[in-house]
């Protein structure tokens, strides 16, 4: 019982609900749930298809391991523990009968008091008084108390689990989509940066090669050659051909 496990407290071998005092806990201990369809017995390593053909070959084959002399079956408390509300899914609404509610409250109230006597510790105490809250309360016709009202299972809803699944997926998209985004303004930013120093370096380029060519011209072909149309001029022009086609190579080269 985790409440029990959680005060670290030790129950007397006088309690019923003791582990020792269970007469099928010797059984239990040997099923073997080895697949979903396959159940095997501990003592003869027989298989079976459901638990409930292993429990009816533990009745026919090993019955005689039980210890029926000084454990008891736990169903026998069933009523007092609102057993029926665990194994039926759905609640089935059935007309309150006050002498089967009185008996079992007695029980359940019995039960409290030898698991934990309020006279062995604070912890026994705490106990005790959880264990009424728990489930004896519960035993009335008047419908005030639901059993299992402290601790009980909660059943997470269905839509709950698809719209949490939802909202995970919508902020992981969002993130994503940022991240690109962000990435996507950071690269267009350094692309206009490597256009506008291309444009600069190609500027340069261009008037670097104008000027080289400029000065090739002035300085083997000559202003006054061209204004006076001087025909010494010529073997200066030849001599200065291959420099003006090495200034276009330099041009080129630039680019």
């Amino acid at each position: 019982m985790p409440f029990v496990e959680k005060e670290r407290y030790k129950i007397s071998s006088r309690c019923r609900l003791h582990p020792e005092n269970d007469l099928y806990r010797d059984q239990e201990q040997h099923k073997m749930h080895v697949d979903i369809n396959e159940w095997r017995c501990g003592y003869c390593k027989k298989t079976f298809y459901e638990e409930k053909y292993l429990d009816k070959h533990f009745d026919n084959r090993h019955y005689d391991l039980l210890n029926v002399s000084h454990s008891k079956c736990l169903a026998d408390v069933c009523g007092a523990l609102h057993c029926d509300l665990v194994l039926d899914s759905v609640p089935h609404k059935t007309k309150c009968n006050p002498a089967a509610t009185g008996r079992n409250k007695h029980l359940c109230e019995s039960l409290a008091d030898s698991c934990f006597p309020v006279n062995e510790g604070p912890s026994a105490l705490r106990l005790n008084e959880f264990f009424l809250r728990q489930f004896c309360d519960a035993h009335t016709c008047s419908g005030g108390r639901k059993p299992f009202s402290k601790g009980g299972k909660k059943e997470t809803s269905t839509l709950y689990v698809i719209i949490s699944v939802l909202v995970l997926m919508l902020l992981a998209l969002f993130y994503i989509f940022m991240y690109l985004y962000q990435r996507g303004i950071k690269r267009g930013s350094q692309g206009l940066k490597h256009i506008s120093k291309s444009g600069q370096k190609k500027s340069t380029s261009m008037s670097t090669s104008s000027l080289l060519l400029r000065i090739y011209i002035h300085d083997f072909v000559g202003d006054s050659c061209f204004r006076n149309g001087d025909s010494t001029a010529v073997p200066t022009i030849a001599h200065g051909i291959p420099l003006f086609i090495t200034s276009i190579f330099i041009r080129i080269t630039l680019h």
